[in-house]
């Protein structure tokens, strides 16, 4: 019969000793990454030097900063491209993000690159994003001498609006796939787009594209914007017609192609990007444009797109007239009064953005929303 052994108790001293080596052996399992790969270890760390944790990464601490943060959970509540929908299956922020971290992740493990610096840089792109969209954003862009842009907004989140204005201290790495994830309309897969980015970023930045890409078709057709029919010939017989196709079409092509690259490079070709094969990029850009043309620049010009144009132009001039309305974290953590409005309107929600602008300008919204207050 098996008899108890008594496990020692160990000191807090070589308790720590041991933690420590779990991430030094978490470290060095990054040794067997692909060449082309960022390893933790040779990061640019920090604004502010800190002490490496026991057992996480580096880039592990930057994932968990971000998830616990007030502006990650809001993601929850702030559109992705349909406003304030009422239907329970319609993509927000928050989905969105977590789908760019699939994607992002499913490529990054194929390609042997480094999933926490993946992970974390997805987590935290859209951390910037407005009320309402790339709608409330564009409001803002206008409004705000030096324009706007969620992306940008995203580094500020992380970097001084988050803790009460100290920032999350995030590694220079994330901040820079975070600041860099943005895509012009048009061909957003040319290699001097991605120049001087990280194979880690740029997965994080084809990721976003390909994510939005694959479920807002079907957002747009749950809400009757487009039938599948309407979606170009060559996409449907590229892609496939149903959602989970098209989405392994596209990582299957973006794996094929960088994989190429990569060998190219091995050859003595140029570094490696992550990319596509032409046929591939030819009909992903071309879908891309369909969807700019068929749902997001008409909703742009929809009743509930007009009507979110005032809410956040309402909202954004109040807060400059009546700074003192203003949180004090945001008032402490900005330069100016339009940049305080903007942080505070960039933070609210959809549905906080409503109800806040109904009480400063009743019937604001008309019958937009349909009885949302």
């Amino acid at each position: 019969m098996a008899t108890d052994v008594p496990i020692p108790i160990q000191s807090r001293e070589s308790g720590a000793m041991n933690l420590n080596h779990i991430r030094q052996r978490l470290e060095a399992r990054e040794q067997s990454l692909s060449p082309y790969a960022t390893r933790v270890i040779d990061t640019a760390g920090r604004s502010t030097p800190e002490e490496p944790h026991p057992y996480r990464t580096e880039f592990q601490r930057d994932r968990d900063r971000i998830i616990h943060t007030n502006t990650f959970r809001r993601l929850k509540h702030k559109s992705q491209v349909f406003l304030a929908p009422r239907g329970d299956h319609y993509t927000t922020r928050l989905t969105h993000t977590i789908e760019v971290q699939q994607v992002a992740r499913t490529i990054a493990r194929a390609l042997n690159l480094n999933e926490d610096l993946v992970e974390a840089t997805a987590l935290g792109h859209d951390l910037g994003h407005t009320p309402f969209g790339h709608i409330g954003e564009k409001v803002l862009d206008r409004l705000l001498d030096g324009g706007f842009h969620h992306s940008r907004q995203s580094v500020r989140v992380v970097e001084s609006l988050e803790k009460a204005g100290r920032g999350l201290n995030l590694t220079r790495e994330v901040i820079e796939g975070i600041r860099r994830h943005s895509k012009p309309q048009g061909d957003f897969l040319s290699r001097e787009a991605v120049d001087g980015m990280s194979l880690e970023a740029q997965t994080v930045r084809v990721s976003d594209a390909l994510a939005y890409l694959t479920h807002d078709i079907n957002d747009a057709i749950r809400a009757g914007a487009i039938t599948i029919d309407d979606l170009p010939t060559a996409a449907i017989k590229r892609l496939g017609a149903r959602h989970s196709q098209r989405v392994d079409a596209v990582i299957t092509g973006i794996i094929e192609g960088t994989l190429q690259s990569m060998a190219d490079a091995d050859t003595g070709g140029q570094p490696p990007v992550i990319t596509m094969p032409d046929d591939l990029a030819t009909v992903t850009n071309d879908l891309r444009d369909f969807m700019f043309e068929r749902v997001y620049l008409p909703l742009t010009d929809s009743e509930q797109g007009l009507a979110a144009q005032k809410i956040v132009e309402a909202l954004f001039s109040h807060y400059v007239a009546n700074p003192d309305e203003v949180t004090p974290e945001i008032r402490s953590s900005s330069d100016s009064p339009q940049r305080a409005a903007a942080d505070m309107v960039c933070g609210m929600t959809d549905d906080f953005a409503l109800r806040r602008a109904e009480e400063i300008t009743p019937g604001i919204s008309g019958n937009a929303f349909g009885g949302r207050i």
